[in-house]
């Protein structure tokens, strides 16, 4: 690119400007600037090798060289981290974050204080507030966690429950319903 003008400044800064309009500015610490021709498209090598730019619709695309990640700003406050192990996180302007890790589980985190995390098997968990959680199998069974039980619903209608004594208790389809003690005696059997 040809140079139309140079100056060099007391503080050691020199600027070139380019005949296509851009303009290139040097740092005695090693740092760069390029000014687009647009005067919108900005570009800076920092001296530690971090790239900061800053696109004409506002778009700042920062590169943390050290880290190997890229953290991109929209104009609507949308925020993209990438990092270098194939991490992505997207955090919105309302707060919502969105984590996908490099197993590609996608984990939601709600301004609410509520999350969701979606593995690659299709499984979903969702835990509340109170930590209390769902979890959605791929095969459609489905548990609940709260601090007085687990229980698991299967496709068929049946559901056992173990409360935090031990005690388990698994109710049938046919309205069966068998209770177990902690040590897993039968001390109730309804067998219809």
């Amino acid at each position: 690119e040809e140079i139309e003008r140079e100056t060099a400044y007391p503080d050691g800064k020199v600027e070139k400007v380019l005949k296509n309009g851009s303009h290139l500015i040097f740092f005695p610490n090693g740092t760069r600037k390029k000014v687009g021709s647009d005067g919108k498209t900005v570009t800076i090598t920092f001296f530690n090798g971090d790239v900061k730019q800053v696109m004409p619709d506002q778009t700042v695309v920062y590169y943390y060289a050290d880290a190997k990640t890229t953290h991109t700003t929209y104009s609507d406050g949308l925020e993209i981290l990438q990092f270098s192990n194939g991490q992505i996180e997207k955090h919105y302007p309302d707060g919502k974050k969105e984590i996908t890790f490099p197993d590609q589980t996608i984990k939601n985190l709600f301004t609410d204080g509520q999350e969701e995390s979606i593995f690659p098997d299709g499984t979903i968990v969702r835990t509340q507030r109170d930590g209390s959680k769902t979890i959605e199998f791929n095969n459609g069974q489905r548990e609940l966690h709260t601090s007085q039980f687990k229980r698991r619903e299967y496709p068929d209608g049946t559901v056992k429950t173990v409360y935090v004594n031990g005690q388990q208790e698994t109710k049938y389809v046919s309205g069966r319903v068998r209770v177990k003690d902690k040590d897993g005696n039968i001390i109730m059997d309804t067998k219809l």
